[in-house]
């Protein structure tokens, strides 16, 4: 991997676009985006229609590496191609943006307060087949409801494993235990969240750097130190199912801290809109999460 693409992610400005809905959310996505259930009848043609919906972002010339840094994608959207170009080969060389993969499989049940990753089938595999799509990370999705030590501690261990795994292979894992914005003890989650990541941070043997994806904290900068811990490459926010106005207030507070926004970058995109009315409204979406991240 070379150095140009880890300086841009590591000291670029600008965000990171998450557009990696898999099944379970992929209808949700959809209907906002004004594509009802009976449009479809089976995954095949709703990937197919999430897959168009996510090509006429990637391809509008509102989305450039001018405000984004990178694009996360599903697994699908890795094997299929953007303006007839390899989706990985496209972000990066037409619009001058990294490609990172989804790789987990959903989540385990609730258990002590945490849902932790479903084992992920043949991730030696998907790796390699990452590298030969040219990605530069990989993303894992975790979630925190409720701040019991223990569940915090095998949440970040199983992120901290697999992100080992990953490393090694020259990715950059992006590790995500996401606190539930709903947890009523959000702040104490978050407390027991931080200790544990330096904990493991300081245990070192990472053969790549790493990066975080983190739920918006309660404190504003409560995670400069992860931030500036030497074995970080980035750290990033997601939206949480905060509204976009509400996202960006909250990200504009936290210093050092970049959006990797889902539904808060695709909020008001409609199936449709004219050409000029969809690129202008994801240029404003863009242009404010942007201005959000480069406080």
């Amino acid at each position: 991997m070379n150095d140009a693409r880890f300086e841009r992610m590591g000291k670029g400005k600008g965000f990171i676009a998450a557009l990696d809905q898999s099944g379970g959310s992929t209808p949700g996505a959809l209907k906002r985006y004004g594509i009802a259930e009976d449009r479809y009848s089976t995954d095949e043609e709703m990937f197919d229609l999430v897959h168009a919906m996510r090509e006429r972002i990637v391809v509008s010339p509102s989305f450039t590496g001018e405000h984004i840094l990178g694009s996360i994608l599903f697994e699908k959207t890795m094997d299929r191609t953007f303006a007839g170009v390899p989706a990985g080969d496209y972000l990066w060389e037409q619009k001058s943006i990294l490609p990172i993969l989804k790789v987990d499989k959903g989540l385990r049940e609730e258990a002590d307060g945490v849902r932790l990753m479903k084992p992920i089938a043949d991730l030696d595999g998907l790796l390699v087949r990452a590298k030969a799509a040219g990605m530069f990370a990989t993303k894992m999705r975790s979630v925190i409801q409720a701040a019991g030590p223990a569940g915090i501690v095998a949440n970040v261990a199983q992120q901290f494993d697999i992100g080992r795994r990953i490393a090694a292979t020259g990715l950059v894992p992006i590790l995500e235990p996401e606190i539930d914005i709903h947890s009523p003890d959000k702040a104490e989650c978050e407390r027991i969240l931080l200790e544990e990541l330096l904990r493991k941070l300081d245990e070192g043997g990472f053969e790549a750097p790493l990066m975080f994806k983190l739920t918006p904290p309660e404190v504003d900068d409560f995670y400069r130190p992860v931030i500036e811990h030497p074995a970080v490459l980035r750290v990033v926010a997601l939206s949480g199912g905060y509204s976009r106005e509400d996202a960006n207030k909250i990200l504009a507070r936290n210093h050092g801290l970049i959006a990797s926004f889902s539904r808060a970058l695709t909020e008001g995109l409609a199936e449709s809109m004219s050409a000029e009315e969809f690129d202008q409204t994801l240029l404003d979406s863009i242009r404010s999460i942007y201005d959000a991240s480069i406080t």
